[in-house]
């Protein structure tokens, strides 16, 4: 559904503070890329929904899953582009249900760079634990920085 690539969510992935921690800071995003993006998961194991305000009904980000299918697992990822209102912590939590209860995932993984204090309390507020440290990584500002990686196991979990 291409209806949610409007000029606003261009502009999300467009705006250099908002995607300071995002890969997609090196991309120039247009309607095409967007679409290209969207197509990607049409056919595919891979899961991406839309997060929608539940009162006004506005588009407020997008949360992902790639799905391992031959060894369980998934890794997630999130981008809140409108809104602090804990969009991402609900999405988040929903997304592990239905990875885990729906999907039946068994281990579910995420990462950041350790400068997004933010997304690491969403991972750590879910219930999903440190696994493991890329020093210098990435780099921000001239900086290198770490990509911290997290998980949580369904029996975890449930």
């Amino acid at each position: 559904d291409y209806s949610f690539i409007t000029n606003e969510y261009i502009n999300w992935l467009n705006n250099p503070e908002l995607m300071k921690y995002s890969e997609q800071r090196h991309i120039k995003h247009t309607f095409e890329s967007c679409k290209e993006y969207i197509d990607g998961f049409v056919n595919s194991t891979n899961l991406l929904f839309a997060i929608i305000d539940s009162e006004s009904n506005e588009h407020v980000g997008n949360i992902n899953a790639y799905i391992d299918i031959y060894n369980g697992t998934a890794d997630m990822g999130i981008l809140v582009g409108k809104g602090n209102k804990g969009y991402g912590y609900i999405a988040w939590i929903k997304m592990i249900e239905i990875l885990f209860q729906e999907k039946n995932i068994r281990k579910i993984t995420a990462g950041t760079m350790s400068e997004n204090i933010p997304m690491l309390k969403i991972f750590e507020k879910s219930g999903m634990q440190y696994e493991y440290t890329q020093k210098d990584q990435f780099i921000i500002d001239g900086n290198s920085v770490n990509l911290i990686g997290y998980c949580i196991f369904k029996e975890e979990y449930l």
